[in-house]
Order: structure tokens, then sequence, then C-alpha cells
């Protein structure tokens, strides 16, 4: 039994690395933009926190090399996605994100390693902090819980990447195996739920993934509308004057035909309105686009 369990605790910490390896395509992008754009730092400070406990619980569980590993691993790679970000961050958020690891990162978790290693007993210890871990990583399976709610609104699995959801899927199922393999509550229960959460992602995925977008459908409708009335604005304007400069030729031979210029400005300013006009939806789709033939 002790074999199989290492051997499912070995099979554990490679999934686990991927899926904390997963961001570094986002990460190369950040870099090579120099700019964070719209990407978010909290998710890489939780994190940071859920894979420091998870390493303390490990140091002080008999037997928890496996957990140690993984997340310490976890935690070096979290610790160098929030460098990055902090240098590539604008100042405001830059702010912002230096108070919070500073109060996450190193205020909590100093404090629950000091308190528990000077209050706590010893026969309590692995509970006390067993319970934090297990809390943070229900948080952090039940995050994605917004991606899904956007799956289901605009009818599209655009932005839950399939392969994550995939390995957290899987990620959940080996850990929750492990758990029971080695009687851990506070490592079965929050991968249980990870397991769980997980295959709903992979149902929303089947479901979706062939399916058009319906908010950007309709965005892209009314864009299409909106440009077919200022064409149509364009060329009854244009239309407007001809005819003039025609009567005009009529009552004065001798007077030069009006610049085809207003025209082209009427066009250009066509498309600097159709530009204007577009969604963050259809600029961020089209960025990614962009990124990925760059690529």
């Amino acid at each position: 039994m002790a074999d199989v369990s290492f051997f499912v605790g070995i099979l554990g910490n490679v999934i686990s690395i991927l899926v904390f390896a997963s961001p570094i395509g986002t990460f190369r992008r950040i870099v090579k933009t120099k700019s964070t754009e719209s990407f978010k730092g909290l998710p890489y400070i939780t994190t940071l926190l859920s894979t420091s406990l998870w390493t303390f619980y490990g140091l002080l569980k008999p037997g928890g090399l496996l957990v140690v590993t993984v997340n310490g691993v976890g935690t070096v790679l979290q610790a160098i996605y929030i460098i990055l970000f902090l240098i590539y961050a604008p100042n405001d958020t830059r702010a912002k994100m230096a108070k919070l690891v500073g109060m996450l990162n190193v205020g909590f978790f100093g404090a629950v390693v000091v308190v528990t290693l000077l209050s706590v007993h010893a026969s309590m210890r692995l509970l006390v902090v067993g319970f934090l871990c297990a809390a943070l990583t229900v948080g952090m399976y039940a995050s994605p819980m917004a991606a899904m709610s956007t799956v289901v609104k605009t009818k599209s699995v655009e932005y839950m990447p399939f392969f994550l959801s995939f390995f957290l899927f899987v990620n959940g199922g080996v850990w929750s195996i492990y758990s029971v393999l080695v009687r851990d509550f506070f490592i079965g229960v929050p991968n249980a739920i990870g397991f769980a959460l997980g295959s709903a992602q992979l149902v929303l995925y089947a479901v979706y993934r062939r399916k058009k977008p319906a908010a950007k459908a309709s965005e892209l409708e009314a864009e299409e509308e909106g440009s077919a009335h200022l064409v149509g604005h364009v060329e009854m304007q244009g239309f407007e004057e001809s005819n003039k400069a025609s009567q005009h030729k009529h009552l004065n031979k001798g007077s030069s035909l009006p610049k085809p210029s207003a025209v082209s400005r009427q066009l250009s300013f066509q498309k600097i309105v159709k530009s204007v006009s577009m969604t963050p939806y259809e600029l961020h789709f089209i960025w990614d686009q962009n990124d990925h033939t760059a690529n």
C-alpha cells in the first residue's frame, strides 16, 4: 500500500507542477510586451499563500515529503510570477500588489508559522494548519466558477482554456486517491471538490466548444448595422454633392468641379469611428489572435 501511495503521490507531483507552470505563457507575453495589460495579480498571491502553507503542513506531517516537494516547487514558481508582475505592473497596481504580498505572503503566513510553533500544542499543529490549507485549496478550485458563468452567458469557451481545466480535473482526482491511500482528510476534501468542479468545467467545454459566441455575435451584428448606416450616409452625401456639382457646372461652365477629398475624408472618418466603437471583447479577441499569429 505504501508503494502505491508513493507512486500516486509522484504522479500528483508531476500533474500539480504542470498546473503551477501553466501561467508561463502569460508571463512570456507580459515580459515581451513589458506590460501586465488587463491581467490580475491576486490569483498568484493567493496561490503563493496556499503553496507556502501546504509546504509548512508537509514539514509538520510525518511522511509528508511528497507534499513538501510539489508545494515547494509551486512556491518558487508563484514567487517568480509575482516578481515579474511587480516589475511590469503600472505604479498604482504595483503599490497595491506590494501591500497584498506584505499582508498575506509575509505577514499572515509568518503569523501562522510563529503562532503554530510557539502557541499551539504539538498534537494540534497539524490540525490547525490542515484546516487553513484545506480552506485555501477549496477557494483556489472554486475561483474558476466565474469563468464557468462567463461560458454559460457568452456560449463560448474562449476564456476557459481546455488544458487548464483538464489538468485541474486530473490533479483533483489524483490527490483525492492519494488522500484515501494515506488517510489524510485535509488533502482529500478540497481535492475531491476540485475534481467535481473540474468535471463540471469539462462538461461545459464539451457543450459550448462548437457554439458561436452569443455576445460576440450580437456585438458584431450591431457593428455591421452601424457601419451600413454610416456607409449609406456617406454614399447619400456623396450623391448629393455630385448633384450639386452638376447643377453648379450647368449654371457656371467655367467653374471647376468640387474636389473628391470630402468623400475620402468621410470614408476615413468611417474607419476611425468603426475602430473606436469596437467593444473591449472584440479588441481582446483581436489582440489574442495577433499574439497567436506572431508566435
